[in-house]
């Protein structure tokens, strides 16, 4: 018999990608995902720019090479004008933010150690921290101004854990982003402990409503916050270009960490996106895109309250991909998964955002990805599934 490492009995398979093998099916209307719209990508301007960039720079493009400098140049000034003290060597280019979340734990962490993670986060971040054998500590989520500060100081006073990662913007599967107080503490808290924080940004850029806030990053003035950004959610996510901002003196740390994974990151593929960004394409296309965002989450906002009116609860996000919708403790949208198949309608139950397996009366709701007509018809088939479950007082 083959002995096995112990991080694959402990990294489990993401809900996500089971679930998108699903939403491929015509006949489901699906809520599910985490995606952008894929009529809004942008397919000419993006094969304008490979276009350009092979046949000006020719065979290059396709051999291995370094990270791409004037890509590294353009994160800093990007950084810079969201409030973070950052130059290029601050940067690491990385393979979509999954990939920066695997370095850093790589950096950071060693098996059975403490790390915190919120009770309810991204599945990707549970297989950085629990799926390589972490002991982790959870702290709550407030559903109006993001991670819960006093329980994160008493998990670094009692726990003392090598780290903690906070999702700050639209956040995934919440749609809630923290407040500006907490993002000032939560810097503080790390410094005063001396404990790294992992800030996971990939939907900042997605703002279609309200007053943006300085990240996390900006208030560290010691270089315990490492800052993860993306370029799937903003530009496409087949694009799998992400970046970390570090302190300089650990860059070679993290880039022997990237090289025993997959050495680099695709230079055509970094050289594509800076023409993209030079060409001044990505402002256009994210105004487009955020307008289509906000259309589609007011569509989805008015259609629960028509179809679920006071018998659930749920966020109102700013910007992002994502609605959380809770219903009365006794719902269980596990249990109820299959009900909502066979009436051709999927979601994300909350329980697969949960390390402890809570959150089983809630579920995530995806209004970018599916046109208005769609996510109307949607929720009035979830209201179909959930109404015989729901107890008599909350109807």
């Amino acid at each position: 018999m083959i002995t096995l490492s112990s991080e694959v009995g402990h990294l489990k398979r993401s809900v996500m990608r089971d679930l998108l093998a699903l939403a491929t099916d015509p006949g489901i209307v699906s809520l599910a995902g985490g995606l952008p719209a894929t009529e809004y990508l942008p397919v000419a301007e993006y094969t304008q720019c490979l276009n350009t960039v092979l046949q000006r720079d020719g065979g290059r493009l396709l051999q291995y090479n370094p990270q791409h400098p004037g890509l590294r140049s353009w994160i800093a000034e990007y950084m810079r004008g969201r409030g973070v003290d950052c130059e290029p060597d601050h940067v690491f280019i990385t393979n979509g933010a999954q990939q920066g979340l695997t370095i850093l734990s790589r950096l950071l962490l060693d098996p059975g150690a403490p790390a915190v993670i919120e009770e309810a986060t991204f599945t990707g971040i549970q297989q950085v921290t629990a799926g390589r054998g972490a002991q982790v500590i959870t702290i709550p989520t407030s559903l109006t101004d993001g991670a819960d500060t006093d329980a994160l100081e008493a998990a670094f006073r009692e726990h003392h854990p090598r780290f903690a990662i906070i999702i700050p913007d639209f956040h995934n599967p919440l749609g809630v982003s923290l407040s500006l107080q907490k993002r000032r503490r939560i810097a503080s808290l790390a410094a005063k402990y001396e404990i790294p924080i992992i800030e996971d940004d990939p939907y900042s850029a997605l703002r279609f409503e309200g007053k943006p806030h300085p990240p996390i990053k900006a208030f560290d003035h010691d270089g315990f916050v490492f800052y993860i950004g993306s370029f799937s959610k903003m530009l496409a996510p087949s694009v799998r270009l992400g970046w970390i901002v570090a302190s300089p003196a650990l860059i070679p740390k993290i880039t022997v960490i990237r090289e025993s994974i997959d050495l680099e990151s695709s230079i055509l593929t970094q050289t594509a996106v800076y023409e993209f960004l030079s060409q001044g394409m990505l402002k256009p296309h994210l105004e487009q895109l955020n307008r289509v965002n906000r259309e589609r989450r007011d569509v989805l906002l008015e259609a629960l309250r028509a179809n679920f009116g006071e018998s659930a609860q749920w966020t109102h996000p700013e910007g992002g991909l994502f609605v959380w919708l809770t219903m009365p403790d006794c719902i269980d949208t596990w249990g109820a998964f299959q009900r909502a198949l066979d009436e051709h309608v999927i979601y994300i139950p909350g329980a697969a955002f949960a390390h402890d397996g809570s959150c089983c009366n809630a579920m995530r709701l995806n209004f970018s990805s599916a046109p208005p007509d769609k996510i109307r018809l949607a929720v009035e088939r979830l209201a179909a599934v959930f109404a015989p479950l729901m107890p008599v007082a909350a109807l």
